[in-house]
């Protein structure tokens, strides 16, 4: 048996089709952010990063850099193993305190990353409801639609946002328990949840709800807790979802609720029990975080500000922008190759990093370059962006729009 033939098919098959990943070498640099190192097969190359997820730059925050040296230090570097046999590290009971703080809930509860506490937090929840019916936004995130397949539970899917679909599906399940699970912002096409609709039909029809906050803690909000504190609609939502390694800059992630939903989803969630927990260093770095971001707005106010600069340039020369209404910016190009020879010609010829994303993250057709402006982004850096783009787009030969005025 030739059992080698099996992995270079499934790989050649991902090259055929144009969506095999290549990881470009970058080493990120404390204090010069968005500015960055691509190891390149020819040397060491200065680039500059649009599309990081570390939304606010508060990955090279001084505080939360200085909180997480001082922990490690202090603590060393590991947790030791899991929480069940290695106890809590002081420095995660008070991160979970911030975090239940930040979210106005009894309780909260870490994981090791964003992906395991949807996977495991949502297949938990609904494992412990009997009967439960699952009803999913078509959209939701991978790491969503694992808990709900390893939940066992029955599901419908209800059209993206479409509260008259969801409404249909919560009439036709009649009394049995219900569990809404949806996200407040969607990460490929920008647009946010009508989250107190979602909440008012959950309340007409007695279902539960789960937000994934993910791609707006930190960056919405007065103290950047996300979309639903933003819409003053925290307090009607049972399970809120978040991660610290997008705008907290650090890595986890952590479930807030009541204290009775946190202590069961701890008590029977195997994601959670035989996982070895958070390094000390890194709960407290993501703490420093946390309560950096409560107290300024700094950071958010000018990263939307040079979120809407670049949406406006970009649009100004002709560049096929997806409308957003959040700080994602999507440029559509519509095809793997071209997406991925897109994303080359701005590293090679440019210097500026832009991942391709393709099929499965997006539908086919649908391929784009995702740009994720932040605060360190200067007017020099949005202006560079621009006119590299054309210059790809001219020499692929891919459609421009009729040029309309910048904004300044």
């Amino acid at each position: 048996m030739d059992y080698q033939n099996f992995f270079t098919s499934a790989l050649d098959r991902l090259q055929a089709e144009r969506r095999y990943r290549v990881f470009a070498d970058i080493e990120r640099l404390a204090g010069r952010y968005p500015q960055a190192i691509w190891h390149s097969p020819e040397g060491p190359r200065p680039i500059t990063v649009w599309c990081s997820n570390d939304y606010l730059g508060m990955g090279q925050n001084r505080d939360v850099t200085r909180a997480m040296v001082e922990a490690a230090w202090r603590l060393g570097t590991g947790a030791g193993g899991t929480r069940n046999i290695s106890g809590n590290s002081n420095p995660i009971v008070a991160l979970e305190a911030e975090l239940a703080d930040l979210h106005g809930k009894e309780a909260a509860l870490v994981f090791t990353s964003g992906y395991v506490s949807n996977q495991t937090g949502i297949s938990t929840l609904a494992k412990l409801i009997p009967n439960c019916l699952i009803l999913s936004d078509a959209l939701n995130h991978n790491s969503m639609i694992e808990g709900v397949r390893q939940s066992g539970c029955d599901k419908a899917i209800f059209r993206h946002n479409d509260l008259e679909h969801l409404e249909e599906l919560l009439r036709a399940a009649g009394d049995r328990p219900k569990l809404i699970v949806f996200e407040s912002v969607y990460s490929m096409d920008g647009d946010i949840s009508p989250i107190h609709a979602i909440c008012d039909l959950a309340e007409r029809y007695g279902a539960m709800t789960y937000i994934d906050e993910v791609h707006a803690v930190g960056m919405y909000g007065p103290r950047g807790a996300g979309i639903a504190e933003r819409e003053g609609a925290m307090h009607r939502i049972d399970v809120i979802e978040g991660t610290l390694g997008k705008a907290f800059g650090v890595m986890g992630g952590y479930l807030t609720g009541n204290r009775a939903v946190m202590d069961a989803i701890r008590s029977f969630a195997p994601g959670f029990i035989f996982t070895t927990a958070l390094p000390p260093a890194v709960a407290a770095a993501a703490t420093a975080s946390i309560r950096h971001l409560k107290a300024s707005s700094a950071e958010r106010q000018q990263q939307q500000r040079q979120v809407a600069r670049t949406k406006a340039v970009l649009t100004g020369v002709g560049l096929p922008v997806l409308d957003t209404v959040t700080h994602i910016v999507p440029v559509m190009v519509g095809d793997a190759e071209s997406c991925k020879a897109a994303s080359d010609r701005l590293l090679d010829k440019h210097g500026i990093y832009i991942q391709p994303i393709n099929y499965p993250t997006v539908p086919r057709g649908t391929e784009r370059l995702r740009i994720t402006p932040g605060p360190f982004h200067s007017n020099a850096h949005i202006d560079a962006l621009a006119a590299a783009l054309v210059e790809v787009w001219t020499a692929l030969r891919l459609p421009l729009e009729p040029k309309i005025q910048a904004a300044e």
